[in-house]
């Protein structure tokens, strides 16, 4: 079990970033060591297993899977997400300036972790770190829309979830919540609906999410692992990008502008979507500490905000030594 014990602990930080809108896995698969590992065994899973199965018995496809590895990451990515529904989901509504400094450190760190391991600095790399930051700051500036909840339309959203998950900068729970489907999902259904109701047509609906996870990841795994083996600094500098362009989605002071309540209504009322937690974010405008004091009534938690900052700068190089000398 002690040999196991720091996937576990990567998978279950995995697990938790990816319940928060913002902040990606896929940035704490990275930065631990595990990242290219991870997309070697997840594409692995292909129609030659049955042959090694054949071949060499349940030891080979096991060996063939790294199925320790992914097993016991998952075990700690399922009490992650666990601990991000109830634990982070709560500190994220007490203290959201706090909470969110800690990511905005982490991601500014990771961000200078992953452009360290470009040896050399080209045009197309400078060029892709340009348009990497571009796209992820844009996806970050569009406004939620509402997808209709059946079952094809869950599957289709798990697809490009998990996509985004495994992707540094891009954060999969962000993309739920473009869709509008990220309430849906983590708190009504999985939350609300399997956790504490045992409600069997909640257990269908994360059933075919994770049908529909498990068909992206299996795309999209072969993808970034043929890209890492074939064009390695183009790709850390395009994700190095998508994480720059991603700290305008996680800035600690951000004040509600527009929101949608449960009839469908668009509210401007920054007070009145403050009051209300159920109401859907569709926009929001960065402000400073003080400024944002004054807009929505709660402290900023400037010194809190600042030494959290720190720590989630600091534990990107801790999650590195915890990641061994693995070279990515």
């Amino acid at each position: 079990m002690k040999n196991h014990l720091p996937n576990i602990l990567k998978g279950a930080a995995m697990g938790i970033a990816e319940v928060i809108p913002g902040v990606s896995g896929g940035t704490i698969a990275f930065i631990t060591g595990i990242y290219e590992r991870l997309l070697d065994a997840i594409k692995s899973f292909s129609p030659s297993l049955i042959g090694t199965f054949k071949k060499e018995g349940i030891k080979g496809f096991w060996s063939a899977i790294d199925g320790t590895f992914l097993v016991t990451l998952l075990t700690g990515m399922v009490g992650g997400i666990v601990v991000g529904a109830f634990g982070v989901s709560y500190l994220l509504e007490t203290y959201p300036p706090l909470i969110w400094a800690f990511f905005f450190g982490l991601i500014i760190a990771s961000a200078i972790y992953i452009g360290k391991q470009i040896e050399r600095w080209t045009i197309r790399e400078i060029l892709l770190l340009i348009v990497g930051a571009v796209v992820a700051y844009m996806i970050t500036t569009i406004a939620p829309v509402e997808w209709s909840r059946s079952l094809p339309v869950v599957f289709i959203a798990g697809a490009i979830a998990i996509s985004a998950l495994i992707l540094p900068g891009i954060s999969g729970s962000f993309m739920l919540l473009l869709m509008g489907m990220y309430y849906f999902i983590v708190t009504q259904t999985f939350k609300e609906g399997l956790l504490e109701n045992r409600d069997p047509e909640a257990f269908l609906i994360i059933a075919v999410f994770g049908l529909g996870c498990l068909t992206g990841l299996l795309t999209v795994a072969r993808l970034l692992s043929w890209t890492f083996k074939s064009y390695k600094f183009p790709t850390l500098a395009l994700l190095t990008g998508f994480m720059l362009g991603s700290l305008n989605k996680i800035w600690p002071w951000r004040t509600p502008t527009e929101a949608m309540n449960e009839a469908g209504a668009i509210v401007t009322d920054t007070a009145a979507i403050l009051a209300d937690k159920e109401m859907k974010i569709l926009r929001e405008a960065k402000e400073l500490p003080w400024e944002y004091s004054t807009s929505t009534g709660e402290p900023a938690y400037l010194i809190g905000a600042v030494a959290m900052l720190v720590i989630g700068f600091v534990s990107v190089f801790a999650m590195e030594k915890l990641g061994g000398d693995q070279k990515h």
